[in-house]
């Protein structure tokens, strides 16, 4: 009898999982793997390079933040962050980005579209993004956005979740 019970209470679990909406799945802290651009022509390229680092938290209340930066973003030879380069400068903005904002997630075409509060790239305050969701699984997201400022093409970012 505790088999079958044990048996039912496992099945349920996992229907309710599958149930469940991509914004409850979304929910929660991601660490970013990589981007990747594919041109207009199809060539590939990683804006972050290959072994980024970053953060992606999707909030139950409909917020979000977003980091991407490069694992070989230079340091400032000053110390002080205030006092870099023009080299420096250009190469940190080059190769990170800082965005947050609000989200809401639309069930029926698997998408999330972020309204940008701010970001580290300031043309993009007050706008709507929205990104495809291609893979979600509790352990894996994906997330495509078809057009990638300056028309460089789109951008596949491809998440962990955080443990």
């Amino acid at each position: 009898m505790k088999r079958i019970a044990l048996i039912a209470a496992l099945a349920l679990a996992a229907g309710e999982a599958a149930a469940q909406s991509l914004k409850a799945q979304i929910v929660g802290t991601w660490d970013f793997v990589v981007a990747e651009i594919t041109a207009p022509d199809g060539k590939k390229s990683f804006p972050f390079g290959e072994t980024p680092k970053g953060i992606l938290i999707f909030t139950p209340d409909g917020r979000f933040a977003q980091i991407h930066v490069a694992s070989d973003v230079p340091k400032f030879a000053s110390g002080n962050r205030l006092t870099g380069t023009a080299e420096e400068y250009t190469s940190i903005n080059r190769r990170s980005l800082a965005v947050f904002g609000t989200y809401t997630v639309d069930e029926a075409k698997k998408t999330v579209t972020y309204k940008i509060v701010s970001s580290t790239f300031p043309n993009w305050e007050s706008e709507s993004q929205t990104r495809t969701i291609d893979k979600l699984t509790a352990d894996e997201f994906v997330n495509t956005n078809p057009n990638v400022a300056g028309g460089r093409g789109s951008a596949s970012n491809l998440y962990k979740r955080a443990k």
